[in-house]
């Protein structure tokens, strides 16, 4: 009997085996589809082990594992990510005094552009005066003023509410230019001092 199993095992080249779920330990030639929910030997021509074979997945499974695996993958990506930006933070900032500068540099953009507009609200009220002197004819009923000089009112008003909000805007868009650099230089504080805090490596270790 035993002979007959040397003969067939030297024939397929390799015998595998497995316990199935009731216990008992199965042998074949071919991998077992009893065990397929579980691990299987494939065993050589002298008994030893080539290679342990797990449980085939089901289709679910394979989905559930494949979505591990993405997860796992993107979580990966992400860290790296968040290292290569942290990386190029302090390239670009390697100290305060360089992100102070930048903060400066951004605000007084926003500021150039809001004094653009103050300026032009000042022009519109200077042009107003002119309005208004022709409009002081009509001053008991203005509705019968000339239609174009009605129109001058009507323009310079909404020109004017139209650089009032925009001076808001830009007032609004200091504060999200302080809050990002307040973010970036809590997270560059970190970066700095773990920077600082790095062993330093002598000289000709990396040769060693």
């Amino acid at each position: 009997m035993q002979a007959g199993a040397h003969a067939e095992e030297a024939s397929t080249g390799g015998i595998y085996t497995c316990v199935d779920a009731s216990g008992r330990r199965i042998t074949s030639d071919r991998p077992i589809a009893a065990c397929i929910d579980r691990e299987q030997r494939e065993l050589g021509p002298t008994g030893t082990v080539r290679r342990v074979i797990g449980p085939s997945l089901t289709e679910h499974e394979k989905a559930v594992q494949a979505a591990q695996l993405r997860k796992q993958q993107d979580e990966a990506n992400r860290v790296a990510d968040e290292k290569r930006r942290e990386r190029v933070l302090v390239a670009r900032y390697p100290n305060r005094a360089a992100h102070d500068a930048e903060r400066a540099a951004a605000l007084e953009t926003v500021d150039s552009v809001t004094a653009v507009a103050v300026k032009r609200i000042q022009a519109l009220k200077e042009a107003r005066k002119a309005i208004d002197a022709e409009m002081e004819f009509y001053k008991k009923d203005p509705a019968k003023a000339p239609m174009k000089l009605q129109r001058e009112v009507a323009a310079n008003d909404a020109e004017i509410q139209e650089q009032q909000r925009f001076i808001l805007s830009q007032g609004q868009e200091k504060q999200r230019v302080n809050k990002r650099f307040d973010v970036e230089l809590a997270q560059l504080r970190q970066l700095w001092g773990t920077r600082a805090t790095e062993p330093s490596v002598p000289a000709g270790t990396a040769a060693q």
